[in-house]
């Protein structure tokens, strides 16, 4: 039994609210939760997360451990 004038009030049907629309309910100490980003539309859920390369690393580590397209014959 939580002590009176302690804790705060609890909302166990909270809503989340992403650009504009509920996208689902929660329990929490506020009524409305307003998020920037959730797993709807976060790249890396979303499947369309891009590599950004940077001086060529990704192709430096794809040839140091053999990985991706064709492989030189030595």
């Amino acid at each position: 039994m939580p002590k009176k004038g302690l804790h705060p009030q609890w909302y166990p049907e909270a809503k989340v609210i992403c650009n504009g629309e509920v996208v689902m309910t929660v329990g929490s100490t506020q009524p409305e939760l307003k998020v920037d980003v959730w797993s709807g539309n976060h790249p890396f859920f979303t499947g369309s997360q891009k590599i950004i390369d940077s001086e060529g690393r990704v192709e430096k580590f794809m040839r140091k451990y053999g990985m991706g397209g064709s492989k030189k014959a030595k």
